[in-house]
């Protein structure tokens, strides 16, 4: 009995160590399963570094796709304060805030045209006028504009359709739009008069340019046949016209881009000599120069001399009567004698 006993815990012994060795893998002598071919170890991928899938990213037929960043809160709106110092060095501007100034005023000739207003855009800051004698312009204005009403100054809200305007035209800074520096409205202007020193005369076109003597703004004239030319009281021609010649024009703002001169007296040519009678008004020493009171047009001239080719220099007073001759230098009077006709006392005990 002991026998047929021990017999059968043998038996068992051996199927359950047959299938314990059934069970496991062999292994090759002296190489680790986790070991590659090149024998580095090979370390096991940490949990954290491994893809994780983002929810309800996997659809039938497609690819899991990995999410490798945390979700990212929304851009918060920034606002960017742009320099407008027009003083910065970064920026060459002519002196004013480009955003906040006006422009300055344009460089160039000032031309006086009359019309009639016949449509006014005070958005885009501009008028519509049927020019005497021409066809329609479209004149520019903005805050650097002047408006007079019956010559007091006015707004742009003076301007209305159907009203007579002169304006004081000029090119603005692009040199193609036509910009208004003065606009007058409801004003009949009669021929104006105007003294200055001629600048520029243009054969071809029949115009010349003058620098204004109280405004010292270039104003442009045309010259047409019924122009009347005189050198004081002898007529001229437009060929004896010169730059540098002061003159004095009558003229009448009708002509379509330009005044039409009326008269034109020439005053002084450079080179001509003049004879001036009158009272020493001022006397400058230092500068060699003094002001004569004109009696034959009660207009005051100044006069530079040189105290050596003088013989009178050393009596001029203010006050003292004088006779001066003189030449006209284009820019200025040069006396080639002067006589003292009464001392400034004796003016003064007559």
């Amino acid at each position: 009995m002991h026998r047929y006993l021990t017999v059968f815990l043998l038996v068992c012994a051996i199927v359950a160590a047959a299938q314990s060795s059934s069970s496991v893998e062999p292994k090759s002598p002296g190489i680790d399963p986790q070991t590659p071919a090149s024998g580095v170890p090979q370390t096991p991928a940490s949990p954290a570094a491994q893809p994780t899938m983002a929810p309800n990213s996997q659809v039938a037929g497609d690819q899991p796709q990995e999410s490798t960043q945390p979700n990212q809160s929304p851009q918060q709106p920034k606002t960017e304060v742009l320099d407008t110092s027009a003083t910065s060095a970064a920026l060459a501007t002519d002196g004013h805030d480009p955003i906040l100034d006006p422009p300055p005023f344009p460089t160039g000739t000032t031309t006086l045209v009359g019309g009639v207003i016949s449509d006014v855009d005070r958005i885009r800051n501009h008028l519509t006028m049927d020019i005497f004698g021409g066809g329609p312009w479209t004149v520019f204005f903005d805050e650097r504009t002047h408006v007079f009403r019956n010559g007091a100054e006015a707004t742009v809200l003076a301007l209305k359709k159907g009203e007579r305007v002169y304006v004081d035209t000029m090119l603005d800074n692009n040199k193609r739009d036509i910009f208004a520096r003065n606009i007058r409205v409801g004003v009949v202007y009669p021929p104006a008069d105007a003294d200055g020193q001629i600048t520029e005369i243009d054969t071809g076109h029949h115009q010349l340019t003058l620098r204004d003597t109280l405004s010292s703004a270039s104003v442009r004239f045309a010259v047409d046949s019924n122009t009347r030319i005189s050198h004081g009281s002898t007529p001229a021609s437009f060929q004896e016209l010169r730059a540098g010649s002061l003159v004095r024009v009558q003229f009448a703002p009708e002509r379509p881009n330009r005044g039409l001169a009326r008269e034109i007296v020439i005053l002084a040519a450079p080179g001509s000599a003049f004879t001036f009678t009158g009272t020493v008004t001022f006397l400058d020493t230092h500068r060699n120069m003094l002001s004569v009171r004109h009696a034959g047009d009660d207009k005051t001239y100044d006069i530079y001399f040189v105290p050596s080719r003088t013989d009178a220099a050393g009596r001029l007073a203010v006050g003292s009567e004088v006779q001066v001759v003189a030449v006209f230098e284009a820019t200025h009077y040069t006396a080639q004698q002067i006589t003292v006709t009464r001392m400034a006392g004796a003016a003064a005990n007559h």
